[in-house]
């Protein structure tokens, strides 16, 4: 039977799969009708499948068909969901894999909200987690982006869960072959055009002549990074509304808070940072940027702890009335007592991990 995670499969769940047609996805779909058709311990669930055609390539039609008749055979209902990647794309300046991920979790989560489903399950592996944590490290992640792909999102109605994070795509075909089951290759996935290919075809296996293990290695850094941010979130949960200010401070008392855009933002008297540790500082300054609708990046993060005076920097000069124009339309301006926020006037959108 192939190995994958029940915890969000309980007798009565409304579970959908979603299926590419690629191996990992029909080792689920047919892994789990499998373990839903045992005489004995079956998982009692109710399942149903979604196929979400992004409009990339020639062989989609083939690839739905095939999603078609295996959810046929298996008497798996199955809603098939085309989106327009390429006009997406467009509008939004997203790389193509950024853009085809947005458009795939809109359908998950429509599909949730809409009540057909409690829970959608993909197929992420063993092998993405390794492959996502590496990309991610390269780019320069903080700890939530090293936390890579999370075994359970919750959303505001139902849950994406991923049953097969433990489980190596190795294990997926060696189940497909055993039960004689085809898939679809979609040679998309050995382009050298997508970084995660280059990883997966030429770094990490050489890495993995280092140290064998390399795959679990970096799937235990994202599970302490997820341990590491949800203490950071409960932290900070409980001290932000402690050092966080509204607006600008008034004559008489009191603070003014603007409500045109680019007025609104938040400010944090220096003095209560210099209390701080490192760690904690860093994390306050990134969490009222947010606040105030951008993210920060770490040399960004270095100029502002230089503007507050907390480090040396040859460009930031560390006084009242110095202003940094930081990504995202975020400003950042020092006063005598503070260290203002102010620019985008939103909050940046959480992705779904």
């Amino acid at each position: 039977m192939l190995v994958f995670d029940r915890t969000y499969l309980v007798p009565g769940t409304r579970v959908c799969v979603a299926v590419s047609g690629g191996a990992d996805s029909v080792a689920l779909l047919t892994g789990l009708h499998a373990a839903n058709s045992l005489p004995r311990n079956a998982l009692g669930i109710g399942l149903a499948a979604v196929h979400v055609n992004h409009g990339l390539r020639a062989e989609a039609a083939e690839d739905a068909a095939f999603v078609q008749a295996l959810c046929e055979r298996l008497g798996v209902p199955l809603e098939v969901s085309p989106v327009d990647t390429p006009g997406h794309v467009a509008r939004t300046g997203e790389t193509v894999e950024e853009g085809a991920r947005t458009l795939r979790y809109g359908v998950f989560s429509a599909y949730l909200s809409d009540g057909k489903a409690d829970v959608i399950c993909t197929a992420h592996t063993l092998d993405d987690q390794a492959e996502t944590v590496l990309m991610k490290l390269l780019r320069g992640a903080w700890t939530e982006g090293l936390s890579g792909v999370h075994p359970v999102v919750s959303l505001a109605k139902g849950k994406i869960v991923r049953p097969l994070l433990g489980t190596t795509r190795a294990m997926v075909e060696a189940w497909l072959g055993k039960t004689g089951q085809d898939w679809r290759e979609d040679a998309s996935n050995v382009d050298p055009a997508y970084t995660r290919n280059r990883l997966r075809h030429h770094v990490l296996p050489m890495l993995r002549e280092e140290n064998p293990s390399l795959d679990r290695t970096l799937a235990n850094l994202a599970e302490l990074a997820r341990e590491e941010e949800a203490k950071w979130t409960a932290d900070l949960g409980r001290l932000l509304p402690q050092v966080l200010l509204p607006g600008k401070p008034v004559r008489g008392g009191g603070r003014a808070v603007g409500t045109a855009p680019g007025e609104a933002g938040v400010a944090i008297e220096v003095e209560r940072l210099k209390t701080m540790d490192g760690a904690t500082r860093r994390r306050v300054l990134r969490a009222a940027a947010r606040q105030a609708g951008a993210r920060l990046s770490f040399d960004e993060t270095d100029r502002l702890l230089a503007l507050c005076g907390f480090r040396v920097d040859a460009t930031v000069a560390s006084k009242p009335g110095t202003v940094l124009a930081l990504s995202q339309g975020l400003r950042a301006e020092r006063s005598v007592r503070e260290l203002r926020f102010s620019g985008s006037g939103g909050r940046t959108a959480p992705k779904v991990t």
